[in-house]
């Protein structure tokens, strides 16, 4: 009888517990990155307080979840690496592990966002930042940001596609806002000084930004579903 050709290396036989392992370091992963984007939340909600009612600002909690949120990402970023060590991951396995990569810089740069807004507002201490004329714009950017992380934690947890035009759309909100802040703060009638101006730019850029990253998380959810990258999306900035 002829000896059957060798046609190359075969298929390693993947035990199942190996891949059950795998997909808990998966599920953790997820996890830990949704838990930052609310932890992101919560250091917004933090520097929203220091803008706006500078006496309830408590700076010692806001910069531990801070420091927590960077530790969070680096234990992130190892578990990553350890994940795709562990097995080579098919496709739609390979973008949960990126993906979640990505979410947790993103949250990790939110905090950073967040905590500019408090040291702008410790900067200039004891004399307020936010004049009455543009405080309404802070607080809807404020309250529409913090519900953007939220909303953006809820996603990477149970995946929701639906939720990203909803994120999108309070993102462009936000956008708005901003718009119409500057145009408030280069106005001829504008009266609160030069550098009061340009510390509520400033300001409102954060904003802006804080809300830019939630909708690239949402955008990457979409991604880690379907495989249709953000980058294409029309709508990512």
């Amino acid at each position: 009888m002829a000896r059957e050709q060798y046609t190359g290396v075969p298929a390693p036989r993947i035990h199942p517990a190996m891949r059950t392992e795998f997909h808990e370091r998966l599920d953790a992963l997820t996890t830990e990155a949704s838990a930052m984007c609310a932890l992101a939340a919560s250091v917004m909600r933090h520097a929203n307080t220091a803008l706006l009612r500078t006496d309830e600002f408590d700076s010692a909690a806001m910069q531990s979840e801070l420091s927590d949120l960077h530790a969070r990402n680096r234990h992130l970023e190892r578990s990553a690496l350890v994940t795709l060590a562990c097995e080579a991951p098919v496709a739609s396995d390979l973008r949960f592990v990126v993906t979640a990569l990505h979410i947790g810089a993103d949250a990790d740069r939110m905090g950073d966002l967040a905590d500019h807004v408090a040291r702008v507002v410790e900067r200039r201490h004891p004399e307020p930042v936010v004049t009455d004329a543009v405080s309404g714009y802070f607080i809807k950017m404020g309250r529409n940001v913090v519900d953007l992380a939220e909303a953006a934690a809820g996603m990477v947890l149970d995946g929701d596609t639906a939720r990203a035009d909803q994120i999108r759309e309070t993102d462009e909100f936000v956008n708005e806002l901003h718009r119409r802040l500057f145009a408030v703060l280069m106005s001829p009638d504008w009266d609160g000084g030069v550098q009061r101006a340009v510390d509520l730019i400033l300001l409102g850029r954060f904003y802006e930004r804080f809300g830019d990253h939630a909708k690239g998380i949402a955008n990457r959810i979409v991604f880690r579903t379907t495989g249709i990258s953000p980058l294409r999306s029309d709508t990512d900035s």
